[in-house]
């Protein structure tokens, strides 16, 4: 691939072992000139050193965090620290650390980048080796996603962007919180390209059901208003059909076609829905006005970050 200004921002937590494999085969698929940052997402047991990039002979940095931030405020930081510190940007590729997605696979993402008119490609997995609790929870969830937000989402961390799309994700606040999510709201120019996932180099994923189902709640969060709006349009729906059935009970109870407590028990549950849905609906419309006049401020990379290891500074053994 030629792609010599290309560089990769990959998160690592506690994962110095798949890192280093990853390192290896991204000089393999690439070729040495590609600039990797690596962020140590606040790693204990396996702090990331230089090490993994010098053996594989590979330049780039290592910004080790001050504390554990999370896989999406990790690569929000990586994203933040190229745009400030990178004059020129070619290509820039989002990736895990675990092998999951294939270094091999980058010449298709840029290939895409280069032959459409797009500012991001995004991999979207033709196939996956997952349990059925996930298949299930991930079905469920576009499903939801979509109802919620009125779009679909397909696709997870691992794409390519130019500089354009590089400069404007790094200044959207929304980046740490979804990274997926943000593209699809940065009415950026994106497109799919269809990848395999790959199995992981060495050792278990750190991503339990829990937290896969928080970073899921965590997108629909990026669509705040969008999902307030629909929330309030299907309460005030719900409110206008209790109405209406309240008002159908009051004709049916006229009209002696009512049965012998049937008309209170009716009337006194359509009227405490048709309450609560109104309410439900002020609520929406009073947050949603509320989410209208907020600004999410970009990420300040700088405040996470405890140190910078560079492979062309050689004071620095780390």
């Amino acid at each position: 691939m030629d792609h010599p200004r290309l560089i990769v921002v990959t998160p690592v937590f506690e994962d110095t072992e798949a890192s280093t494999i990853l390192f290896s085969e991204l000089a393999k698929a690439c070729g040495r000139e590609i600039h990797v940052v690596a962020v140590d997402d606040g790693s204990v047991k396996q702090p990331l050193t230089l090490a993994g990039l010098r053996a594989a002979g590979v330049q780039g940095q290592v910004l080790r965090l001050k504390r554990n931030v999370g896989h999406q405020r990790a690569i929000a930081t990586g994203i933040a620290y190229v745009a400030d510190q990178f004059r020129s940007i070619d290509r820039l590729v989002i990736m895990d650390s675990d092998g999951e997605d294939l270094p091999q696979t980058i010449g298709a993402l840029l290939d895409d980048l280069d032959n459409h008119e797009a500012d991001v490609v995004v991999a979207q997995r033709k196939s996956r080796v997952e349990s059925f609790r996930f298949k299930a929870f991930y079905v469920v969830y576009k499903t939801l996603f979509s109802l919620l937000t009125g779009r679909k989402i397909s696709f997870g961390n691992f794409m390519a962007m130019n500089e354009a799309g590089v400069r404007r994700l790094a200044a959207m606040g929304e980046l740490a919180t979804h990274v997926a999510g943000t593209v699809l709201v940065s009415r950026l120019r994106w497109r799919t390209c269809a990848l395999d996932r790959g199995p992981r180099y060495a050792g278990k994923s750190k991503m339990n059901f829990v937290g896969l189902a928080l970073h899921g709640f965590k997108g629909l969060m990026i669509f705040a208003e969008d999902v307030l709006v629909r929330v309030g349009i299907a309460c005030a729906l719900v409110a206008v059909l209790s109405l209406l059935g309240g008002t159908a009970a009051v004709v049916l109870k006229a009209a002696g076609y009512a049965t012998p407590g049937w008309f209170s028990v009716a009337l006194g549950l359509l009227l405490l829905v048709f309450l609560q849905t109104g309410a439900i609906t002020l609520m929406t419309l009073m947050l949603t006005g509320i989410t209208r006049g907020t600004t999410v401020l970009p990420l300040d990379y700088r405040l996470l970050v405890d140190k910078v290891f560079s492979t062309t500074d050689t004071h620095q053994h780390a």
